[in-house]
């Protein structure tokens, strides 16, 4: 084979190549025009697939609807649908109606003043309480609002001296004591802390008989009327007075609650509170129905035996239930509770005020257990530390049951109900309506204990330590047999259980 026929034999197997492995050329672009240009790379091909067209789902036609919403299988389930719609409506409407008519009807509350809800102390001697006088009990007022104490009573501080008449100005603020405007500085800072403050303008004050003499009432009435509309403009939020037993004129009192009336706004009660020095139930009911006032304090729990107590609290209690109740133990005049029940009853004395039913009130340092000297029924306060560690027990105790007066219903307006009452010791019920009921049992023996048996039907089994005075024999949150419960010698407890329907 020559040369020449070799090179055309290489043409013939170009050729002959296989045609999709030829690189790919314009060609025929359908126009028949061989030479049109390349739009296309070699090798790559240039598929058109047609869209398919998205199909959608139309649903049922009406008609169709129709047609199958009539098939007797639907028409059963409709309407077994239905009447369990129907009958389950009726159901849940009958046990709401069981519901209520069975539960038990909340007992409306009672109308309450600011007076009701916790205690009042009195501060009668302001440069005994403090240093400088109105000024300094101004910087004792957050000090006064941790003892949960709802008001104030303050002074007498007016101008007077012992035993004349002429000099008496009730519309003055003593020199020694501080001013007017000092006053109103410890008004405000005491409502900020939500604290009522009442002023002692017991005329007399200084001398041996609160109004002057027989003589002179006619004149210092007057003056106390007058002087009484000008503190209430003022700021105060209430008036106290000793000896109103002698004061006889009905036309005094009618002015002063008058008074005392037209001053009242924002729906808050101004109070009037009277001292009395009578000491029987039936002299204190006298006192309350002629006089009016809104709060009486006496001596009527100034008693040894629980007997007398239970029958002074019972005959109070039971006659005047549309009447505020006061219970106190020592005042500014007759001195502070420890020198009167002894130091060993203080926290007894403490639970006993807080737990009647009524206002308790108390005289400045009553929470420490301060003590008068022989010739002072106004002791220099002594102020304790208010940490955990270094805060008096009786302090602590006050706090506590404090509090507790301030939040529960049943200890604020619960009915009293006497359990037990013996010589030397007491038992007592506050319930009211649905809240939690409190046992209160109190033993005044000097050396013996006691154990009460309280098996009233209304009673359970057990119930649990609230506060004690005695926390090593009966600590908190600890349950008590009532059938047995004993309380040590000048020991006292109270305790709670639920309200069962």
């Amino acid at each position: 084979m020559t040369k020449d026929t070799e090179v055309d034999m290489k043409d013939v197997e170009l050729n002959e190549v296989d045609p999709e492995k030829q690189p790919m050329t314009g060609g025929d672009t359908g126009n028949g025009d061989a030479s049109s240009p390349v739009t296309e790379k070699n090798g790559s091909v240039k598929v058109k697939i047609p869209e398919e067209k998205e199909s959608k789902f139309t649903g049922l036609s009406k008609e169709e609807l129709l047609k199958v919403a009539g098939t007797p299988g639907w028409v059963k389930a409709r309407w077994a649908l239905l009447i369990l719609f129907w009958l389950g409506w009726i159901g849940m409407l009958a046990g709401a109606v069981v519901i209520i008519v069975q539960a038990p009807r909340c007992k409306p509350l009672p109308e309450m003043n600011w007076w009701d809800y916790g205690a009042l102390y009195q501060i009668g001697d302001v440069n005994s309480f403090t240093e400088n006088g109105l000024e300094g009990l101004q910087k004792k007022i957050d000090d006064v609002g941790k003892l949960k104490v709802k008001g104030l009573i303050i002074g007498p501080i007016h101008a007077s001296n012992a035993d004349k008449p002429e000099d008496l100005n009730l519309k003055e603020i003593s020199s020694d004591i501080g001013n007017l405007e000092q006053l109103k500085r410890v008004i405000e800072t005491a409502h900020k802390k939500s604290i009522s403050v009442v002023l002692d303008l017991t005329p007399n004050y200084k001398g041996t008989d609160p109004w002057f003499s027989n003589s002179s009432v006619a004149q210092v009435t007057n003056k106390v009327k007058s002087a009484t509309d000008f503190w209430l403009e003022e700021g105060m939020d209430g008036i106290l007075l000793h000896g109103v037993e002698q004061i006889t004129v009905d036309s005094f009192w009618t002015n002063m609650r008058d008074a005392i009336k037209n001053h009242t706004k924002d729906e808050k009660k101004k109070v009037l509170i009277g001292v009395t020095t009578v000491k029987s139930a039936d002299e204190v009911r006298k006192e309350l129905n002629r006089t009016g006032v809104d709060l009486l304090l006496s001596g009527v729990l100034n008693l040894i035996s629980g007997v007398e107590i239970a029958q002074v609290v019972e005959s109070l209690y039971s006659t005047d239930q549309e009447t505020d109740l006061a219970w106190n133990i020592g005042d500014r005049v007759r001195g502070h509770l420890a020198s009167i029940v002894t130091s060993a009853r203080v926290k007894l004395s403490q639970l006993l005020l807080f737990t009647l039913p009524g206002t308790p009130v108390f005289n400045y340092g009553d929470e420490i257990g301060l003590e008068d000297s022989q010739t002072d029924v106004d002791p220099t306060m002594v102020w304790l530390n208010s940490t955990e560690k270094e805060e008096g027990d009786n302090l602590k105790f006050f706090k506590e049951a404090s509090d507790l007066r301030g939040k529960e219903r049943s200890l604020q307006h619960g009915e009293y109900l006497l359990l037990s009452n013996s010589t030397s010791a007491m038992a007592y019920l506050r319930k009211w309506d649905q809240s939690e009921r409190y046992i209160v049992a109190l033993n005044w023996h000097p050396s013996d204990s006691v154990t009460l048996q309280l098996t009233q039907k209304e009673l359970p089994g057990k119930a649990t330590v609230v506060i004690s005075t005695d926390a090593k024999q009966l600590a908190a949150n600890t349950n008590v047999n009532l059938a047995e419960l004993t309380v040590g010698p000048q020991q006292a407890v109270m305790l709670k259980f639920p309200y069962t329907p």
